[in-house]
């Protein structure tokens, strides 16, 4: 089959590799229909995740059609449609029975894409496949779907549950990526008073505000001149989406007294923490690897239309398009893109 091969850093080629197989009891093969690109594949290719391995297929979000299953899984057959989860959870270890899957020390965690072959491919094996898919509903296509795979649960486990938004907060988000694009509209079930985006690319502030930002400021500047005027000590909770040095601390520095940070980007150098002006601030700082415990959470939301993700999905590809969509999404500033996915040679058009 064809599949993105990491090749090292800097370097990613579309070429053949074996078709998957099962290995475990456990393990299901699903065709590949719809695929996304993640911020995370993209610092894994700046070299900013050693782990992963020169020759791993890429990709970690995928819905797709079962087409095997190994003789230990029960809740799934060939012809299910499914959503592959971007964290494996095994289902036995302590996290797993506690539901931080992202912590799985039985194998699962986040290894799609990272430790085995991902799901930018034609086909993928899924391991621990009864914990680590579901059964998609009729109402959901495939594009939307495949954004429950990682983003959405990112975007709230990470940012906004950990962030604690609560009704009447004023929270800001630190990048209109995808993923802090995602984290407006589900900070929005939570009735903030407001919402403040910063973003330089002026395509991603409206998107923001498409979605329901009260706020979008362009820089640091902008966001330090707002909270001058309009808040007396800072935000309640700053949500950090982008994953650099510069947009951490100014979420550290913007954050009142007994305020939240919560951490959702992917850092690949390390950030100043300065504790000489935090540590009497009472500031509660939280990072974290999505579980994806809230999925069927938001699936079931996303199916009655209780969340709504206008315009997210920028761009579409065939799955043999991939180094183009590579490409767009790497220069987002320039293209406009947000989320792009690339469907496979036998998606089902009707559900795309």
């Amino acid at each position: 089959m064809k599949a993105l091969v990491y090749d090292g850093p800097g370097s990613r080629k579309w070429t053949d590799v074996p078709d998957p197989v099962v290995r475990d009891a456990e393990d299901a093969i699903v065709r590949v229909d719809a695929v996304t690109i993640c911020g995370t594949d993209l610092h894994i290719l700046k070299g900013d995740v050693p782990s992963v391995a020169p020759g791993t297929v890429l990709g970690h979000e995928a819905v797709g059609v079962v087409e095997q299953t190994g003789p230990g899984v029960r809740d799934f057959a060939p012809g299910d449609r499914v959503l592959i989860s971007c964290i494996s959870s095994c289902g036995r270890c302590r996290y797993c029975r506690s539901g931080s899957y992202g912590r799985c020390t039985g194998g699962g965690g986040w290894v799609l894409g990272h430790l085995i072959d991902g799901t930018q491919a034609e086909r993928v094996r899924v391991p621990f496949a009864d914990h680590s898919m579901h059964h998609l509903p009729r109402e959901i296509d495939d594009v939307t779907a495949v954004l429950l795979a990682d983003i959405l649960p990112t975007s709230y486990e990470v940012g906004v549950r950990n962030g604690e938004v609560g009704p009447g907060d004023t929270v800001l988000i630190v990048g209109a990526g995808p993923i802090g694009l995602a984290a407006i509209a589900t900070a929005r079930l939570y009735s903030p008073l407001r919402i403040v985006v910063v973003d330089p690319a002026e395509s991603r502030r409206k998107a923001a505000e498409a979605l329901g930002a009260d706020v979008t400021l362009a820089d640091a500047e902008e966001a330090r001149d707002w909270v001058r005027s309009n808040t007396t000590d800072g935000f309640d909770v700053s949500i950090e989406a982008v994953g650099i040095p510069e947009t951490f601390e100014l979420c550290a520095e913007l954050v009142r007294p007994c305020g939240r940070v919560a951490n959702v980007g992917v850092h690949g150098r390390s950030a100043v923490l300065s504790l000489e002006s935090l540590w009497d601030r009472d500031v509660t700082i939280t990072t974290g690897l999505v579980d994806t415990s809230s999925t069927p959470m938001l699936m079931s939301m996303l199916a009655a239309g209780r969340i709504t993700l206008p315009d997210l999905v920028t761009h579409r590809f065939g799955l043999a398009e991939i180094q183009e969509a590579y490409d767009i999404f790497a220069d987002a500033q320039d293209t406009g893109a947000m989320k792009v996915v690339m469907l496979g040679d036998e998606a089902d058009l009707s559900r795309t």
